[in-house]
């Protein structure tokens, strides 16, 4: 054999080696349904960013989770549903998918069929379907940290502690001005409860997508004079609902944003006009956190970090999206632990997902103490604790200025059950028990 010989057939060998090294390499896939251009870019660009500096962090510090290496791509959707139905039809063939996290509940709406088909997870934190928190009746589909019904609940607990308590609720005037859309409307009938249980007068609002004319809705509060607005705002809707706010002269220590218009984003570009204004938060904002500090030393400082703009490193999106991404690991971390340090397949990460515990002193070990508060996920409970703060801009940043607040659980669960049995009984789906949980698809 010549020399040449040896040489081709030592090339053929080693090509196969690491071919088969290719194959057959440990890697968890996350599928990003994101938006950077649109209405809402300012949300998609912080929330993916954070998201995807998380995951960068594990990979470049830890080597991946437990040698599984993370793996991401994207898909542009404007958060447009069709959209985004397309691009899930396009990634879901990639394998080893750990979960989807559209961060849109007009996409998250259309993916519920197909990915409890596909036995997927369905990552819809903050946001989505309130009754998909029953895990009997989704098993597939996790509204992690908050619900809208365990937010509304959140927000009304907190204005009852300005006054004074929920006794004196009674009399007060609320208006809700909410978004033109699925995600908008989730909210109308918990209000209404809560109208009717509290005693207080109730007026809800439409703004139509996407949000940039608002002076009729805002006449018309003028007209009501209520004592608090809430604004279930989403992108652009939001700084122009505060400046308008301010031309027809309500306060803006009087509103009180949802989870979706809490961000900088909302507050800088109205200016003045959002100094005071306070929003519910499941997350802090800011860069002292651990986490986020070594975010910026290791991902940032080896030219891997996702933002463009530096300056929104620890924003409300940036911070969520780094939740998300502690989240997303540690169901894949809790997963390993039980079925081995390998890709798992979807439903694997779902049972990690419904074993997510995350205490305070987990939380600080994972560099994200105070950034949030907790988690505590079972097999029927796919939200967690439902714990809220509230922040209040000062013009220049937020602070926050409430304790931590848990929501009406005894008023809530019975309201959800009753929406997802009546759900599994249009869909003809059997109630899963915690026997039927703990049974895993490993292929």
């Amino acid at each position: 054999m010549t020399f040449f010989s040896h040489l081709r057939k030592a090339a053929i060998a080693t090509a196969f080696v690491l071919g088969a090294t290719a194959v057959h390499a440990e890697e968890q896939y996350f599928p990003l349904q994101s938006y950077r251009v649109g209405p809402y870019a300012a949300g998609g660009t912080g929330f993916f960013g954070g998201f995807i500096d998380y995951l960068n962090l594990i990979n470049i510090r830890d080597g991946g989770v437990n040698g599984a290496k993370l793996a991401w791509s994207e898909g542009e959707t404007q958060y447009e549903v069709e959209k985004g139905v397309e691009v899930y039809e396009r990634l879901k063939s990639n394998p080893g998918i750990a979960a989807w996290n559209p961060l849109s509940v007009g996409i998250a709406y259309a993916m519920i069929d197909r990915i409890t088909d596909d036995k997927v997870p369905l990552i819809t934190i903050n946001h989505g379907r309130t009754d998909t928190t029953d895990g009997r009746v989704f098993p597939y589909v996790f509204p992690l940290l908050l619900n809208p019904y365990s937010e509304t609940s959140g927000i009304v607990n907190y204005i009852a502690s300005k006054e004074g308590g929920l006794d004196k609720l009674k009399g007060k005037n609320i208006v809700v001005l909410y978004h033109g859309s699925p995600y908008g409307k989730e909210t109308i009938p918990i209000y209404e409860l809560l109208s009717q249980k509290y005693g207080f007068e109730l007026s809800q609002i439409e703004v139509p997508h996407p949000g940039n004319e608002q002076q009729a809705q805002w006449l018309t509060i003028r007209r009501e004079h209520p004592d608090y607005v809430v604004l279930r705002g989403w992108g652009v809707m939001n700084p122009v609902a505060l400046k308008t706010a301010q031309k027809t002269g309500f306060p803006a220590d009087h509103i009180i944003g949802n989870v979706w218009s809490n961000s900088e984003e909302d507050v800088i570009p109205a200016g003045d006009a959002a100094k005071g204004y306070t929003a519910i938060t499941t997350q802090a904002s800011g860069e002292r956190y651990p986490v986020v500090q070594e975010i910026v030393k290791t991902v940032y400082g080896d030219g891997k970090g996702n933002l463009e703009d530096k300056s929104r490193i620890g924003s409300v999106y940036h911070n969520l999206g780094i939740v998300n991404g502690i989240l997303n690991v540690e169901a894949v971390r809790i997963a390993q632990a039980k079925f081995g340090n390998r890709t798992l397949t979807g439903d694997e990460v779902r049972w990690g997902f419904e074993h997510l515990k995350l205490d305070p002193a987990r939380v600080e070990a994972l560099g994200a103490k105070d950034l949030f508060h907790s988690i505590n996920v079972s097999w029927d409970n796919h939200e967690g604790d439902g714990y809220v703060t509230f922040q209040q801009w000062d013009g220049k940043k937020w602070n926050v200025v409430s304790d931590w607040i848990a929501p009406d659980w005894k008023l809530l669960r019975p309201i959800i059950e009753k929406s997802s049995e009546a759900y599994a009984k249009e869909k003809g789906i059997k109630i899963r028990t915690a026997e039927d949980a703990d049974a895993v698809v490993s292929n």
